[in-house]
């Protein structure tokens, strides 16, 4: 599975002409500061911690090192008032976002304890302590007039959980970003003909995501699968038997012409370094390249659960949905509709191809298949339905105008009868009724395909969004 190699900047902000006037103060907020950095790291390890900035000097210079160390995402620790100047120069120059932390040190001042003080001078420096949010809109100001993206947490350092999981929740959306700016997708085969719908601007998918498109020839992967040894055909027959339910209508043939797809299909990956991929392929009037298309299936399923997600029809869209839902843990198995029981209030949603069998609700079923509807060939297939509970969809929809989109719905997976045809399919249930869902989700012009995972993770989606600088839409 990839692994984010995200960095975080980390700095916070005060005005030097306190610390001759207040005595402690200037101790106090790098204490505070140590306190986040702490909390930070408990989230993902890898920060730049460049300190206190209370001078253009020393902002400039920061902005500096944070261009140099490459970081992903800066978190802009308020302490206490600061000039503008001072935090301008410090993200101008990284070009990332900004996340800025208004966090008070408590709940408030004591009020009592405070206008106790005898030393007026002891106790504005008591007041600067607390005062993070005075130079808030100051700084919002500045930054929204010179372009810097950037968003906010108001909350406080201590006994504020809301606060910090919606912090965690930037962390690991910046971790996706991170990701996906590295992800190497693989586009094996073609387009199936006439899915308007699916077909893609390859160089949209770079300019809002990054990462690379490697375009590959289903070929090669006949050729690797010439070269798969009979040893390592035994070894992957057996390890369908324990990662898959094997239902004793599975010829050994069948079984073995997959396991035989599958080693190849690892080696391609390992060769190109994929941590993604879409496919398909008629494979018509060439036996080998028929063979392999048509027993690809089980190893699909093998690497989406390993946590490189291959998505079928060539929907190029949906395995970076596939892939941004994997990178979340929920997983993200690919799907479509498959009917509506207006009787139970629930839309049926699966598909035909590989499935993300580490979300599956118990062992993912292998069935043959004498016909892969509307495609070429016959072979080995999964059945699977998500596990029960909360779910999110999303889509990675390409807008009128040229922009990319997320549209996200949040439901549950649901207990009930299924289409037992060897294809993955779930019973969902959404807030606001399977009609008006099914009309909300479609009226937005998405691709027939979306992606579903465990858990409602909408507000992360929201934040990866924002992150990226592209809309998200919720449905429910």
């Amino acid at each position: 599975m990839q692994h984010s190699t995200l960095k975080i900047g980390l700095f916070a902000i005060g005005l030097d002409a306190y610390w001759e006037q207040f005595d402690g103060l200037k101790e106090r907020l790098e204490g505070y500061l140590a306190v986040v950095e702490a909390k930070l790291a408990a989230i993902h390890p890898e920060i730049i911690n460049l300190g206190l900035i209370d001078t253009p000097g020393k902002a400039f210079s920061a902005g500096s090192t944070f261009r140099k160390e490459d970081v992903d995402i800066i978190f802009l620790y308020v302490t206490t008032y600061a000039l503008s100047s001072t935090v301008l120069p410090v993200v101008q120059r990284a070009k990332v976002p900004v996340i800025i932390l208004n966090l008070s040190p408590q709940g408030a001042i004591d009020y009592t304890m405070f206008n106790a003080m005898a030393d007026r001078t002891r106790m504005t420096g008591e007041w600067l302590a607390y005062c993070s949010a005075c130079p808030v809109p100051e700084i919002a100001n500045v930054f929204s007039r010179t372009g810097i993206r950037f968003h906010q947490v108001t909350g406080m350092l201590h006994n504020d959980t809301s606060c910090w999981e919606e912090i965690e929740e930037w962390v690991e959306a910046a971790k996706v970003v991170n990701i996906m700016a590295f992800n190497r997708l693989g586009c094996l085969g073609h387009y199936y003909s006439g899915m308007l719908d699916i077909y893609s601007d390859l160089t949209l998918q770079y300019a809002t995501f990054g990462g690379h498109i490697e375009l590959l020839e289903v070929d090669e992967l006949a050729d690797l699968r010439k070269k798969v040894t009979a040893g390592e055909i035994e070894h992957r027959v057996h390890l369908f038997k324990a990662e898959f339910e094997v239902t004793d209508s599975c010829t050994d043939e069948e079984l073995r012409r997959a396991a035989r797809t599958s080693v190849a299909l690892d080696k391609m990956v390992e060769i190109h370094q994929l941590g993604s991929m879409a496919y398909y392929y008629k494979g018509t009037g060439n036996f080998d390249n028929e063979d392999t298309i048509s027993s690809i299936i089980l190893g699909n399923s093998l690497l989406t659960a390993r946590g490189i997600p291959v998505a079928g029809e060539y929907e190029i869209k949906n395995a970076q949905a596939m892939k941004i839902m994997d990178s979340f843990g929920a997983g993200g198995s690919f799907t479509e509709y498959y009917a509506m029981d207006f009787n139970a209030d629930v839309v049926l949603m699966g598909h035909d191809g590989p499935g993300h069998i580490a979300i599956a609700e118990g062992k993912t079923k292998v069935r043959p298949l004498q016909v892969y509807h509307g495609k070429v060939g016959k072979g080995l297939s999964v059945e699977m339905s998500v596990k029960n509970g909360p779910v999110t969809l999303l889509s990675v929809v390409e807008q009128t105008g040229g922009k990319l989109m997320l549209l996200v719905a949040e439901g549950e997976s649901v207990t009930g009868p299924i289409l037992e045809i060897g294809n993955t399919n779930s019973r969902y249930k959404f807030p606001l009724g399977a009609r008006k869902f099914v009309n909300d989700w479609n009226s937005y012009g998405p691709a027939h395909h979306c992606a579903v995972g465990i858990g409602h993770i909408a507000t992360k989606l929201n934040k990866l969004g924002k992150l990226l600088g592209i809309d998200v839409t919720q449905v429910c």
